[in-house]
């Protein structure tokens, strides 16, 4: 069972997101949505602080169309007849953000062609990264009384898409590098829980991984 899916009384690695799972014959996809979305997070936050100087994020395309897109796509709808609503609309959500992104740096799609200037690219990035920060502060509210890893997670994920968006509108790197940065720790909080529900589903695992979980009456 899940730290997306599941309910849990003590500080473990299970901490529920949903009051009434149904039972499901379809194996938890949470750690499959939580890995992927991690790994592409990873791997575009590092280009956002240019690590080895990187500038040009294209190869993140890859990943974002079929480990961040599909797979946490898919992992949403697994969870849909889990009966988990919270787990199965942040990685349909965040799935469809990956394909989305894709399509925008995808030069057949024409997307980015479409804009005559830089600063209206830059603004109408900014404004597709400010809605997504919307949606985020959206599930970080809905994260409150869950654990203290969703709330860090979502948290960080919050301002790594603000900082992002507000330097795109500003046109400043130092804020699209600090946006990076916290894009990295955001990632590394989502494999922590990714690896907690993995462990978790194992019957005898060698070690748990605590997620600060809210008791509930």
């Amino acid at each position: 069972m899940s730290d997306i899916e599941k309910g849990s009384h003590h500080d473990g690695p299970s901490t529920r997101l949903t009051h009434a799972p149904r039972p499901s014959g379809v194996a938890n996809p949470a750690s499959l949505g939580l890995f992927s979305f991690a790994s592409t997070t990873f791997m575009l936050s590092f280009y956002n602080v240019s690590v080895r100087g990187i500038h040009t994020p294209n190869v993140v395309v890859g990943m974002a169309l079929f480990t961040g897109g599909l797979a946490q796509l898919l992992a949403g709808m697994w969870e849909f007849p889990r009966g988990n609503v919270f787990g199965a609309t942040a990685f349909t959500s965040y799935g469809a953000f990956w394909l989305s992104y894709a399509s925008i740096l995808i030069p057949g799609t024409g997307i980015a062609a479409a804009y005559t200037t830089k600063d209206e690219l830059h603004n109408a990035i900014g404004i597709y990264l400010f809605s997504w920060f919307i949606v985020t502060f959206l599930f970080l509210i809905a994260s409150l009384r869950k654990s203290i890893a969703f709330i860090l997670l979502f948290s960080c994920l919050s301002i790594t898409f603000l900082l992002l968006g507000v330097g795109e509108f500003v046109s400043k790197t130092a804020i699209v590098t600090a946006g990076g940065a916290f894009g990295i720790v955001t990632a590394f909080i989502a494999y922590y829980i990714g690896l907690s529900d993995l462990l978790a589903a194992d019957a005898r695992p060698l070690v748990g991984l605590p997620t600060g979980g809210f008791k509930h009456d």
